[in-house]
């Protein structure tokens, strides 16, 4: 477990690549979010890095979210969660509940569980398309050749209520094309949000217009050799 003096120096040489980055695209580097990705890290992780100043957080399994956030929003009234894995229809309504982003809408069913949950909820957070980039059978998102047609149904249900899109590269292939795609397609669609790169690659991904990237090993350690996890986040 990292301690929480290592969090927060983690934390600033990560804001500090990030400024860096986006200087060199030519960019404000208030334009780059950092999603500091504390799946499988515990409660008090998450603490120390809110203590050092970061606000959003991103966690692939809903229910390890709802028993770690909660009862941080007292504190931290400006946490923002974002829940960045796969999300299986079963958990729309509590992902709904206590999410601010949903990184990973990509598909039809998914929709209809979240619209029945934001009913329910009286609520429906930001929403992103995950686009598969790779067209990776193993992997979750929308495939390319169905991305615009998905991405335009979404914004007829939802409206601006769909932020951006979202993808992950494949691990064996140069991103850098990846990044490319999705900031062309979230630009043709009008969208403003492009959360992509993670702790290898978040500054080629700035460099080709990421709005979000998603770090967590660079800033949380290693996690638990137990875990096992999808590819959403670090």
């Amino acid at each position: 477990m990292s301690t929480s003096s290592s969090i927060a120096q983690a934390l600033t040489g990560i804001r500090t690549r990030i400024a860096a980055s986006a200087q060199a695209a030519g960019r404000p580097p208030s334009s780059v979010e950092l999603v500091a990705v504390s799946k499988f890290h515990p409660q008090a992780s998450v603490i120390a890095a809110l203590e050092a100043g970061q606000r959003i957080f991103g966690e692939n399994r809903v229910q390890e979210a709802a028993a770690k956030f909660p009862d941080l929003r007292a504190r931290w009234p400006d946490l923002r969660l974002h829940i960045i894995g796969g999300l299986q229809t079963n958990k729309a309504l509590e992902a709904v509940r206590i999410a601010d982003m949903i990184e990973s809408l990509d598909r039809p069913s998914l929709s209809d569980a979240l619209a029945r949950a934001a009913d329910r909820a009286g609520r429906l957070p930001g929403l992103l398309v995950q686009v598969n980039t790779g067209d990776e059978s193993q992997k979750s998102g929308v495939r390319l050749e169905q991305a615009d047609a998905f991405i335009n149904a979404s914004l007829e249900r939802f409206g601006t209520s769909v932020r951006g899109l979202m993808c992950i590269p494949p691990h064996d292939q140069d991103p850098t094309p990846h990044f490319r795609t999705l900031a062309a397609m979230a630009h043709r669609h009008g969208l403003a949000v492009v959360s992509m790169g993670m702790s290898a690659d978040f500054e080629r991904a700035i460099a080709c217009g990421a709005t979000l990237v998603r770090v967590g090993s660079a800033i949380f350690g290693a996690r638990p050799a137990a875990a096992q996890t999808g590819p959403n986040g670090t």
